[in-house]
């Protein structure tokens, strides 16, 4: 076997793994991809692959100072990749052959990972100040990935990145709102609740020496938190929308993972802003999965977001 019969094998292997990434831990998303045309799907892939490894570096890290090194290395892995040196991890060997081919940006990327690092910093520190605090970082992580999925199908069109950036920007309040559990498990406290919104329903404790936390004192207080994010998410899908008459409809597949924020969105409405109901984390999002994907193939054929 020659030089570049075993170069394609590995891209593919490494593509193949993307994939895999994907269905096992983003797989509302997994779903959205395989809408997309096929010329660049496996760009898709390889980027959702790419958030994959870097939102879940702080999750399964025994230590937290084991997770911040993999998301440095992830930094330093972008860099090497853009100087065309080989590393071997599928995941940066796919996004190699991506950037290549689709001329990815490398500053969306480097935005994406550095938000992952100052975040993980930022857990062990303080805590968000804003809701635009947590608007910039879903921005930051989320709205970049449909970025370069736009790029990497060659759409040039500020309609459909202004949709795409409201797109994000829900994607990432609502995912937050719905990990707030496991990161009250995990660290004993809240963490993607803003100072503001906290402290305007009772959830703020202030410390002697000054320094604030944010607890879950009461279900109500929480509930009225979990609306106040979830409505803001909820005018960016509105923004997104209203967008849609001037997007290209080449993009609109890139765009459907606004399909499943109105679904978690639904289903947060449905059992009354409380994240702890258990129906949240039944199905897709808290419907059948088979109720998914006839919303996801209702909206893909029509060919709206």
């Amino acid at each position: 076997m020659n030089g570049a019969s075993t170069s394609r094998n590995n891209i593919l292997a490494a593509l193949s793994y993307c994939v895999q990434q994907v269905r096992s831990y983003d797989y509302h998303h997994y779903l959205c991809l395989l809408h997309l045309p096929p010329s660049i799907r496996s760009a898709a892939f390889a980027l959702r692959s790419f958030n994959v490894e870097t939102s879940r570096a702080m999750d399964v890290a025994s230590d937290p100072k084991i997770g911040l090194m993999r998301l440095l290395w992830w930094q330093d892995a972008i860099d090497k990749i853009f100087a065309n040196k080989l590393i071997e991890h599928p995941t940066a060997m796919a996004l190699s052959s991506v950037i290549a081919k689709h001329k990815i940006s490398k500053s969306w990327l480097k935005r994406s990972v550095e938000a992952r690092i100052n975040d993980a910093r930022r857990e062990e520190t303080s805590i968000l100040g804003t809701i635009g605090d947590l608007e910039r970082y879903s921005e930051d992580t989320l709205s970049t990935i449909l970025y370069m999925t736009l790029q990497a199908g060659g759409i040039h069109s500020a309609a459909a990145d202004h949709a795409a950036s409201h797109i994000g920007k829900a994607t990432g309040l609502l995912l937050l709102l719905k990990s707030l559990p496991y990161h009250l498990n995990r660290a004993g406290r809240i963490t993607y609740i803003p100072e503001e919104v906290a402290s305007k329903h009772g959830l703020l404790v202030v410390r002697g020496d000054g320094s604030s936390e944010i607890k879950m004192e009461s279900d109500e207080g929480l509930s009225q938190v979990v609306f106040e994010v979830a409505s803001v998410a909820n005018a960016h899908l509105e923004k997104a929308r209203r967008l849609y008459p001037t997007v290209p409809s080449e993009a609109v597949p890139a765009l459907l993972p606004a399909v499943p924020a109105q679904v978690l969105l639904d289903s947060l409405r449905r059992y009354d802003f409380n994240v702890f109901d258990s129906r949240l984390a039944r199905g897709i999002l808290g419907i059948s999965p088979l109720w998914f994907q006839m919303k996801l193939q209702w909206h893909a054929w029509r060919n709206k977001y």
